[in-house]
């Protein structure tokens, strides 16, 4: 019986890490990156829009550290942010929230317009846009 409390307490600890999905599935690191994406593809595509490389290194930081507090492994989230896939994948839901706003290619003026709506509501994806207009 001695050990008992010490064994709950070591099944209480271990319990969040049993209870981990795989980080592709986890919803604040792919909404984050598919903001991140999003605003990627706004700054490529509108003249009048710039991307803000610091603010978007510091929010890749800020996300990197939050799924280390989740409990996954360094090299798990390495893994998953390099990931070909994962990559298209994000690329592929960004272009679909673009379009869902009409920003699709050939209509520069629509992905300009979605931006500066962006920035306008105070999003992730304005926080990482800057309007040269």
């Amino acid at each position: 019986m001695k050990l008992f409390p010490l064994t709950l307490a070591a099944l209480m600890f271990a319990v969040p890490a049993f209870a981990l999905g795989p980080i592709n599935q986890e919803k604040t690191i792919n909404d984050t990156l598919r903001s991140g994406f999003i605003a990627d593809q706004i700054a490529d595509t509108c003249p009048t829009l710039q991307p803000r490389k610091l603010r978007a290194l510091n929010e890749l930081l800020k996300l990197r550290d939050y799924a280390l507090r989740l409990g996954y492994s360094a090299a798990e989230v390495r893994a998953f942010v390099e990931n070909p896939a994962e990559k298209a994948r994000g690329k592929a839901e960004a272009a679909a929230w673009l379009a869902s706003k009409g920003a699709v290619p050939g209509k520069v003026a629509a992905y300009c317009a979605a931006g500066e709506a962006e920035i306008a509501r105070g999003s992730i994806v304005g926080y990482l846009l800057r309007s040269t207009r």
